[in-house]
């Protein structure tokens, strides 16, 4: 597996954009390379800052097919997704997505490798939520993402690329937690609103 990644990275590198829309892709969908194309986009930024715009938005783009094709697996194959799954692993992430809704594809897009981000994809199909807002809540979360990882890039060259190698995990941990004190603070207002109605 290690050879293949190293081969679909030079391939990536050779291609320039369209290689990052090709990692992306099938890191999205059917394959897992961890942090390959977040580490590509950093590189290729560091090589053409004015690019960062264009490689960003094409990861976002390579990243939002790739899950809509596990989007659409799970809304047409209930039973294949349960095959593959442990059935309280199904029933959590279906209860995440029944109180969430789409903060529950929203949240794990911006989480690094090992979070099971196929998982919530698959299940949001599974789940019914509509294509519009599993694809508005992708956007939001890559989008940050790949262009928070660009901006660095362009900021900070290599030191960004060696920062996020190293501390990546961290970063979106951080992302993560100041979304769900978002999130929490919106829900709190909801219910506050409700009890005045009443």
């Amino acid at each position: 597996m290690r050879s293949f990644a190293n081969w679909i990275q030079s391939t990536a590198l050779a291609l320039g954009g369209p290689g990052l829309f090709l990692v992306a892709f099938l890191d999205s969908s059917f394959l897992s390379l961890p942090e390959i194309n977040d580490l590509l986009l950093m590189f290729m930024v560091t090589q053409h800052k004015a690019r960062m715009p264009y490689y960003a938005t094409i990861s976002l783009v390579g990243s939002v097919a790739g899950s809509l094709v596990l989007y659409y697996i799970g809304r047409i194959s209930e039973e294949w997704v349960a095959k593959r799954f442990s059935a309280a692993h199904l029933e959590r992430t279906m209860k995440a997505f029944q109180k969430y809704g789409v903060m529950a594809v929203l949240i794990p897009s911006l989480l690094p490798p090992p979070a099971p981000f196929k998982l919530f994809v698959l299940l949001a199909g599974v789940a019914g939520i509509s294509v519009q807002s599993f694809i508005i809540a992708l956007v939001i979360g890559r989008g940050i993402r790949y262009f928070g990882e660009g901006l660095l890039a362009v900021w900070y060259g290599d030191r960004a690329i060696e920062y996020v190698a190293a501390n990546g995990r961290s970063i979106a941990l951080g992302l993560v937690a100041l979304l769900a004190i978002g999130l929490a603070a919106y829900l709190l207002r909801k219910r506050a609103q409700r009890r005045k109605a009443l």
